[in-house]
């Protein structure tokens, strides 16, 4: 079966009507032959906020060294999405297992009538992946109530009700206290319940649960005490816990009175599973990155994606609003077409402009509707766009940088904005029938697409994801210019967007992009974003670094004993400096240096120690005429080297260190940030990817991201795709041969492939020479690569002399 197919199996369920109970999802289960059995679960129901705090809990549980799944609803772009292993969303492969298993069973039932739903077998996939990947503990948001929901056929070992309001009142019940109850059947047998529900609500859920921990402001009746302190700067906020006998300080990156309340609800159940200190928390919490939860995407203006969807969200998205000073309030809004527009509306602050648009989904309020909705309720101006990047575009354009602009109405609507920052459009070398097929098979076109259309896939050849209706007139465009366009064979997605290969000449992709301008459903957007990725009439800004004007080569120094190709040849700092300027002489044009191995098995090393190892080489190479780099995994050691003259932070985490995009940004200093699934590298860590240069490149864009919401432009953030970290010979190699793909992060990239395991694979490990290095490099140059990043530098620097002469030499003649 091919991924396309059990993904459309899976979607195409969504045609049988919820129904309450989890007899349904055990005869899944027990089909499957209980795969849930023996995993620990934390089930998390609630009204508004299950969602931040399930999150919350699964950041600090990872913290604490579990391995961790998370199950949540719904997803922004992708069904799996849904369903992560420590931060990882479930792969193509394992879901396409799952579907050639449970469709038999699947198919029999819905043959006697009684065919199971959506959610409840995405619920079964959750659970069926989490015995597969043998986690410690899963957490679980609850889809409706509690009582009847999918989830509930787990015993969990904690649980909670966040909040109740009035909702889903056909299956639920007609007042708070019915939906409180329905709700609080999730309570956990060893376990009080915790809940941040209060008033008529909690009495509901005391009445039901019995034993009950109430997390809350201050006052009568609240076992933690929680407190929003607001925020520290643009993106996060601090808040402060506090239970009988522990206590806890932590900033988050949620912003909003109410995700204390979710914090103190996540804090009890991660106590209660797992035996976390008030440190592990604080860690966990500031980690618990939720995409479209009140998400700021940067500042001047400042730019926020929030969710709400309900009067209750809204209301509560006001007051975080409240939080900000700004001249001019600018709103992006779409909503369902089942939601109460006009209570939204007036809980939502009066805005000076609102923008009313449609998000690509049947259910999707008409966007003149909304507009009478907010013209009545007082907005200043409301303008009817017809798709939401559209809406997006046209509110960015009219902001000030002292305005703030918020995106709200619906996780559809956030969804769909939010790929404004996120789409990745990959270049991609083509460059036989075999590439070819493997682009279109890749992009889940069918087979007889890709038996079609594999020989008009030898040039230019861009793949991306769009939405369903800007696919259909790509492909019109396309085929008018003579030009191709294949779309993925996964056509039961409900939103978000799927897989589109564009094929043809460069003239082509300019003509494109001038028919693109000024077209409907966000497609002019998606046209400049085109013009970037393929560099056509650009002009890309330029700081003055090295790797602006070819290849650079960073060259690696390693003040530690313990690395693992040079360990302890340059401890001394009279050594480090002489190697340094041996380097400079060769023609080097970054120096690395690091205080910290991250060899496989290595032990890590204090602040103190790795301050007193960086901090005198740095002021000795700050003279040089060199840019320094500092490797990194801490944020205070970058702060520090920062300070004594480095010029570059390099950090192998990919910013597990929260703070260090916050400093990149204040010192305005070029952040690497690497794909690694862990550093250091842990022996024997087996990683699966149905494509290693596309999950990589996925999983890099979130951390992007990051950095540059945190105020560090694109063209400061480089990124490294990791190299022998979490990859094995054969998947690094690939990494080598599509280092250009990695450019569709709109980001510098670095390649770190010296004397690493890898060359095992042609018999040059250990690299003794430096020979499959040196080859290795002209190979990444060749490819793309903006630095490489090398322990032997004058054979490295020719090798790339060589191999931009090679590429560019025609251009120069």
């Amino acid at each position: 079966m091919r991924y396309d197919e059990a993904a459309n199996f899976l979607l195409d369920l969504r045609r049988y009507r919820p129904k309450p109970g989890t007899d349904s999802t055990a005869d899944l289960l027990s089909a499957l032959g209980d795969p849930h059995e023996g995993t620990r679960y934390v089930q998390v129901a609630g009204s508004n906020g299950k969602g931040s705090t399930a999150r919350l809990v699964e950041s600090t549980l990872r913290e604490a060294g579990l391995d961790v799944g998370l199950y949540t609803s719904p997803h922004f772009d992708d069904v799996r999405e849904r369903v992560t292993v420590n931060g990882r969303r479930m792969s193509k492969l394992a879901l396409t297992e799952f579907v050639d298993a449970i469709r038999p069973r699947v198919n029999e039932r819905a043959a006697d009538g009684d065919a199971p739903t959506f959610f409840e077998v995405v619920t079964a996939m959750a659970l069926w992946e989490f015995g597969r990947q043998d986690v410690d503990v899963a957490v679980l948001e609850v889809g409706i109530g509690g009582r009847y929901d999918a989830t509930s056929v787990v015993d969990p070992e904690a649980s909670a009700v966040t909040s109740v309001t009035l909702e889903h009142t056909g299956v639920l019940g007609d007042t708070v206290e019915e939906i409180a109850r329905d709700k609080a059947h999730v309570a956990p047998a060893d376990n009080p319940l915790v809940t941040a529900t209060t008033g008529s609500a909690l009495e509901a859920v005391r009445e039901q649960a019995g034993d009950v921990v109430a997390v809350g402001e201050e006052g009568v009746g609240v076992d933690v005490v929680v407190r929003y302190e607001g925020r520290t700067n643009h993106t996060e906020a601090a808040v402060s816990l506090a239970g009988a006998d522990w206590s806890v300080d932590a900033r988050i990156p949620l912003l909003g009175a109410y995700q204390a309340r979710n914090a103190g609800v996540a804090a009890v159940l991660a106590r209660q599973v797992a035996d976390v200190d008030p440190d592990t928390v604080a860690r966990g919490f500031r980690k618990a990155y939720w995409p479209g939860r009140f998400e700021v995407m940067g500042a001047d203006p400042v730019v926020a994606l929030d969710g709400a969807h309900n009067t209750g969200a809204c209301e509560a998205l006001a007051d975080t609003v409240a939080e900000f000073d700004y001249d001019r309030l600018l709103y992006v809004f779409g909503a369902m077409h089942d939601k109460d527009h006009r209570g939204m509306a007036a809980a939502l602050p009066t805005p000076d402009h609102a923008w009313v648009c449609e998000p690509d989904t049947d259910r999707a309020e008409d966007a003149d509707v909304l507009a009478t909705v907010f013209a009545e309720a007082g907005a200043g101006e409301t303008t009817v766009k017809r798709s939401v990047e559209s809406a997006v575009d046209a509110a960015l354009d009219e902001a000030n940088e002292d305005d703030l602009v918020l995106v709200t109405g619906s996780l559809f609507t956030v969804a769909e904005a939010r790929t404004r920052w996120t789409r990745t459009n990959l270049p991609k070398q083509v460059r036989d029938l075999a590439e070819a097929r493997e682009t279109l098979e890749g992009a889940h076109v069918t087979p007889p697409g890709v038996w079609r259309m594999r020989a008009k896939g030898v040039h230019r050849v861009v793949k991306t994801r769009v939405q369903k209706r800007q696919a259909q007139y790509l492909k019109e465009e396309m085929l008018s210019l003579g030009a191709e366009c294949s779309l993925s064979g996964l056509n039961e997605q409900p939103r978000g967007t799927f897989d589109a290969v564009l094929m043809g000449t460069l003239a082509q992709f300019k003509r494109l992009c001038e028919k693109l301008d000024g077209q409907p459903y966000g497609l002019s957007v998606f046209a400049s974003e085109l013009r970037e990725d393929l560099g056509i009439q650009t002009s890309p800004e330029t700081h003055g670094y090295p790797w602006e004007d070819g290849t650079a080569v960073m060259g690696i120094l390693n003040v530690t004993p313990d690395s693992f190709h040079d360990g302890g040849e340059y401890e001394r700092v009279e050594d480090a400096v002489a190697r340094a300027e041996e380097m400079v002489a060769a023609g080097v044009d970054v120096i690395d240096v690091g205080g910290e191995s991250t060899r496989p098995g290595a032990d890590p090393v204090s602040l103190e120690t790795e301050l007193d190892r960086v901090l005198p080489v740095v002021e000795r190479l700050a003279d040089l005429d060199v840019l320094v780099s500092v490797d990194t995994r801490k944020a205070e050691v970058g702060r520090r080297a920062l300070e004594a003259g480095a010029d570059i932070l390099n950090d192998v985490t990919g910013l597990e260190d929260p703070e260090m995009r916050f400093v990149a940004a204040e010192y305005d200093a070029p952040l690497v940030v690497m794909h690694s699934i862990n550093a250091p590298v842990e022996p024997g860590e087996d990683v699966h990817y149905d494509d290693v240069v596309e999950d990589v490149v996925g999983e890099l864009a979130e951390r992007v991201l990051l950095a540059e919401k945190a105020g560090l432009p694109r063209e400061k953030i480089i990124v490294d795709p990791g190299v022998g970290f979490g990859k094995s010979a054969t998947e690094s190699f690939e990494i080598l041969d599509r280092t250009d793909e990695f450019h569709a992060l709109g980001c510098p990239v670095l390649v770190g492939h010296s004397q690493k395991s890898m060359f095992g694979a042609v018999d040059r490990y250990p690299d003794e020479g430096g020979y499959a290095t040196t080859a290795a490099t002209a190979l990444a140059t060749d490819r793309g690569a903006d630095i490489v990043r090398v322990h032997d530098v004058e054979e490295n620097v020719a090798a790339v002399r060589v191999a931009e002469e090679m590429r560019d030499g025609d251009d120069r003649a």
